[in-house]
């Protein structure tokens, strides 16, 4: 099965910026990959998503414009640029991935704590 391990996260203050990655142990080039969040006491919830042929992206409207979801395929990773942090994007952030011809993501990474301070 696909492997999904995400990095990057941490502290940061308000108006900062990171970026967390997500290394696929098996090739998925050809996977729609994605990012979520949970924040305590909160459901999980959509941040951002790629198509597998890159092109195509979509984000939640709470991050439009402050996230950039990429992908490089060569490296078999997808990132998640975050600038202009708030407090309340402080969540575990998870990277998932599925086949592009189905609907429900079926790969899951551990998740990676971001942490945003005021």
């Amino acid at each position: 099965q696909v492997q999904l391990v995400e990095s990057g996260g941490g502290l940061v203050q308000a108006g900062g910026s990171l970026r967390l990655s997500c290394t696929a142990s098996g090739r998925t080039v050809s996977y729609d990959m994605g990012w979520f969040r949970q924040a305590p006491g909160k459901e999980r919830e959509f941040v951002a998503a790629i198509a597998w042929y890159s092109v195509n992206t979509y984000y939640a409207n709470s991050v439009k414009g402050r996230f950039t979801i990429s992908r490089d395929n060569a490296r078999n990773t997808v990132y998640l640029q975050m600038n202009s942090l708030k407090p309340e994007d402080t969540a575990v952030y998870y990277c998932a991935g599925k086949l592009a011809s189905l609907k429900e993501y079926t790969y899951w990474g551990q998740g990676t704590q971001v942490t945003v301070s005021s």
